[in-house]
């Protein structure tokens, strides 16, 4: 190698490094800032309390039980129906099949989304037209509508369809990084192709597809935008007891803090406090992301 292509080595090490510090630094920046102005406000009562009337008082229980709500059941929603996918589209569809290259550009197309077009989708679709048809024919002398209105299952089947293509995808290539030796050795012990699935290729792949579910799970937790059309409210007294009402949320009760508090800079340390505990949780899912990759690869080696 001449010198051209050392100093060109150098220099590119030199970019990509700088390039890795300012990212560094701009992380370290907000999540200092964060912690810094929202660590002091993490006090039981603020955190597990009541919600009370002006959101800069703190009470998130309401809050935190209906983001985990929301999530569990996006969460029940979306894996049954990403892993049955993608198993289809991994070990069951011919590789020239045109069903499946119709399925794989749905799920790329439906990648590329914005999430607030997800939320109209959520209102025209479960709200108003799934919602209408269960109301017409579980509930025809409603005098007001009971599904056919914004709620927590709504919100959460939209999450759903929100986060469908990141588990496809990746339950579909962790399940064909599993050698095809091990599926031949399946079927030569007499093995059905059902047993091969569920007995030897998705216990290879748990790892990966756990990260997906979770990774997809850290996403649906954090977005607001669907959630505005579906069934997400600013305050609620009480804590959430059914999937058909309304709820309040972590990501929307950042937005409510800064944008419709009566005192916004009273506010601001309840904000931050808010923004904080939203990055636990998210941060949190990823790190447990990481741990069963890891747990994953050391069972299967």
């Amino acid at each position: 190698m001449g010198r051209r292509g050392v100093l060109g080595d150098r220099l590119l090490a030199a970019a990509t490094g700088g390039a890795m510090a300012l990212v560094g630094a701009a992380l370290l920046l907000v999540l200092g800032t964060v912690l810094v102005r929202g660590a002091p406000v993490l006090r039981p009562s603020f955190v597990f309390g009541a919600p009370g009337a002006d959101p800069a008082d703190g009470g998130l229980l309401g809050v935190i039980v209906g983001t985990v709500a929301c999530t569990v059941l996006m969460t029940v929603a979306c894996v049954p129906v990403g892993v049955t996918t993608a198993v289809w589209l991994s070990e069951y569809a011919p590789r020239t099949s045109r069903l499946a290259a119709v399925v794989r550009g749905a799920i790329r197309n439906l990648a590329g989304v914005p999430s607030i077009v997800f939320g109209l989708f959520g209102l025209g679709f479960f709200v108003l037209f799934l919602g209408g048809r269960l109301d017409a024919l579980l509930h025809p002398h409603a005098i007001t509508p009971v599904f056919a209105r914004p709620a927590m299952i709504w919100s959460s089947l939209t999450l759903a369809v929100l986060t469908l293509p990141v588990v496809v995808v990746t339950t579909e290539e962790a399940l064909r990084a599993v050698p095809r030796d091990v599926r031949e050795g399946a079927h030569a012990l007499g093995a059905t192709k059902l047993q091969v699935v569920l007995r030897v290729v998705l216990p290879h792949a748990r790892s990966g597809v756990l990260t997906g579910v979770i990774l997809a799970v850290s996403r649906g937790a954090g977005e607001v935008a669907p959630l505005l059309f579906t069934g997400v409210v600013g305050f609620q007294a009480r804590i959430p007891t059914d999937a058909r009402d309304g709820f309040m949320h972590l990501g929307n009760h950042v937005y409510v803090l800064a944008t419709q508090a009566p005192d916004v800079d009273r506010a601001q340390p309840a904000l931050f406090g808010t923004v904080l505990l939203l990055l636990l949780l998210t941060f949190s899912l990823n790190l447990a992301a990481i741990l069963l990759r890891r747990r994953g690869h050391g069972a299967n080696a």
